[in-house]
């Protein structure tokens, strides 16, 4: 790494790690992935009608490309060693427009969970790699600037998802709302092939080997597990939340329609701020005493759902983001911390257990939202939300 053309090189990138285009082309990465990955949330209850499928089950629109992604996401970093980073970010990106086409013209419920699920297999080989790209291509101020550029993208493309989708469906049907989304991702990929350059410090590793003799030491690490722990329990928590909240809204006294079910979810924007600002607190107390922090929160969110104003539930919504999100954080940038080696093994695990928790919070509740309704997930995230504070008081220590 220290030789005069990657020298060369280190300098050339630095320029273009401060380009417009290529923060653009992150952001496009970022956008273009989460845009999809949630799409069909804010009109769940319009597909549960469209489709004559009950609550519970319409959820599996949103679990089978998390699932699919859980799936894919430990080997798509070795794929990435081995073929290269431009090439799968750009051509994931174009894959990616296949099946959201195909979900906006599916005749079948089970048609649109197939090609909800081959999006999932696509967006790893987006989101994955981008982040290796990051990471290897630029360094120093750079880095961290691109991926705050490319952790922006992800956000907006998550609220866009949802709003784009619920204000389309609102007024032209489900079935252009999708096409919509499918229309935007083309034009995220055109963004990418047009800015993003070919990377010029990869070097090609072969085997995946060291990656899988890795796995039994990260599974026997206690503090490894439970950050995976915080990790599944916070994506749990957030797909509960988000998927039953619509049929809540949706139905008396509130009779919300797709587009407002939509805007509601511009309480994601605040995770822009409070993502950042949760790293600098855990850098500053530790992170236990934040999640002493976030986890009350959350449980205060969750019970001003509860209440009966739309202003108390929309607030408890968004402190719930807020809170969700700083736990996110805290999880995520403890891996490097605690893996002892091979750690792109070990985020490839942490990456599996998260969108495994995720998918699970789509359809496992299921059953309490039948029995209970929405005091049934609020209980049920609660639970969620003590056992991922038990696990990190005990097992995260002081390290920061």
């Amino acid at each position: 790494m220290s030789s005069p053309s990657l020298s060369e090189d280190s300098s050339a990138h630095t320029e273009t790690g401060t380009s417009f285009s290529l923060n653009l082309a992150a952001f496009a990465a970022g956008m273009a992935t989460f845009i999809n990955m949630y799409s069909t949330m804010a009109i769940l209850p319009v597909l549960s009608k469209a489709f004559g499928v009950a609550h519970g089950a319409v959820g599996l629109t949103i679990t089978a490309p998390l699932m699919a992604t859980a799936m894919i996401a430990p080997v798509t970093g070795a794929i990435s060693d081995r073929f290269g980073r431009r090439r799968l970010i750009l051509g994931a990106a174009i894959l990616l427009i296949i099946p959201s086409v195909l979900a906006a013209e599916a005749d079948s419920f089970h048609a649109l969970v197939l090609w909800r699920f081959v999006q999932g297999l696509m967006l790893p080989f987006i989101f994955t790699v981008t982040v290796a790209y990051i990471a290897e291509e630029t360094s120093g101020g750079d880095t961290v600037k691109l991926a705050a550029t490319y952790t922006s993208g992800t956000i907006f493309g998550g609220f866009c998802g949802r709003a784009i989708t619920g204000l389309a469906t609102e007024f032209s049907g489900w079935r252009f709302a999708l096409l919509l989304i499918a229309a935007i991702t083309l034009a995220m990929a055109i963004i990418i092939g047009v800015c993003l350059p070919p990377e010029r410090r990869f070097r090609p590793v072969f085997g995946f080997r060291a990656a899988l003799n890795a796995f039994p030491l990260h599974l026997a690490n206690p503090r490894l597990l439970a950050t995976y722990g915080v990790s599944f329990g916070m994506l749990f928590s957030l797909i509960t939340v988000f998927t039953f909240i619509n049929f809540r809204l949706a139905a008396a006294p509130y009779h919300l329609g797709p587009a407002a079910l939509g805007g509601i979810f511009v309480v994601y924007l605040a995770s822009m701020v409070t993502s950042p600002l949760g790293a600098r607190l855990a850098h500053r107390f530790g992170r236990r005493h934040v999640m002493l922090f976030a986890a009350p929160t959350t449980l205060a969110g969750l019970a001003l759902t509860l209440a009966g104003p739309l202003h108390d539930v929309i607030f408890g919504l968004l402190l719930i983001t807020m809170a969700l999100f700083v736990q996110q954080t805290l999880a995520t940038s403890y891996v490097g911390v605690v893996a002892l080696r091979a750690r792109s093994a070990a985020v490839g695990l942490y990456v599996t257990v998260y969108y495994i928790g995720g998918s699970l919070g789509g359809i496992v509740p299921g059953g309490l939202w039948h029995a209970y309704h929405w005091p049934g997930c609020v209980a049920l995230v609660a639970f969620v939300q003590i056992i991922m504070l038990s696990l990190a008081l005990r097992f995260w220590g002081q390290v920061k």
